[in-house]
């Protein structure tokens, strides 16, 4: 499927939206004006793309809405420089409006069909994190640490302490933390065991899912 002129004026549509609805970050809305999110869905909701709507991708998940990839985008703060860990490459969306920001991204995903799914779209539309991982999210990734940015795009019962210890000093992590209803957290990292916590808007993301084995 190609990126058309019309895909691009409903881009620029949905970019006007999230202006009004608050995100002020030029770098987060130039990026999202610019990335295909109907390439990112499931072909029978394409025509559902650029409405600001989370909507079902596979294994229980969903393609976040578009406001809540801009906030969450927004909160952390991204640097051309920084590097990147992603807990839940899901669609690959958020992962495409990252790497529009920085190259540095590392991106896990704990369910393999759409592990396999964003590989193949990556390739396919020539998108390369440094790492695309299938593991478990609560773990992170340490063979990279320690990260400027981690973003969660799933929503945490409570906080991973793995994830934090693998955040540099001065880093952010910004996550969703609750069960039913989530608050958007961010967190920084002050000292080697102290953090500044800060509590956002409410939410409702699917759960980040833990390996019990």
């Amino acid at each position: 499927m190609q990126d058309t002129l019309k895909h691009q004026g409903l881009r620029k549509q949905l970019i006007e939206l999230l202006e009004l609805k608050g995100i002020k970050d030029t770098k987060v809305l130039e990026v999202m004006g610019a990335v295909p999110r109907h390439l990112f869905m499931d072909p029978g909701l394409v025509n559902f793309a650029y409405e600001d709507s989370a909507y079902p991708i596979a294994a229980d998940q969903t393609i976040s809405q578009p406001y809540t990839v801009a906030y969450q985008s927004e909160l952390l703060q991204l640097n051309a420089s920084d590097k990147v860990l992603e807990i839940g490459t899901g669609s690959g969306y958020q992962t495409a409006v990252l790497l529009g920001i920085t190259p540095l991204v590392y991106t896990v995903e704990r369910q393999q069909i759409l592990f396999k799914k964003t590989q193949r779209l990556f390739q396919k539309l020539r998108l390369r994190p440094k790492k695309h991982l299938f593991g478990d999210g609560y773990l992170g990734y340490q063979n990279a640490e320690p990260y400027d940015r981690i973003i969660v795009t799933a929503a945490a019962a409570s906080l991973p302490a793995a994830l934090l210890k693998q955040l540099k000093i001065g880093g952010k992590m910004v996550i969703p933390v609750g069960e039913k209803e989530q608050f958007m957290m961010r967190f920084t990292k002050t000292g080697e065991n102290s953090f500044n916590k800060e509590k956002f808007g409410r939410f409702r993301f699917v759960p980040l899912l833990e390996d019990k084995n």
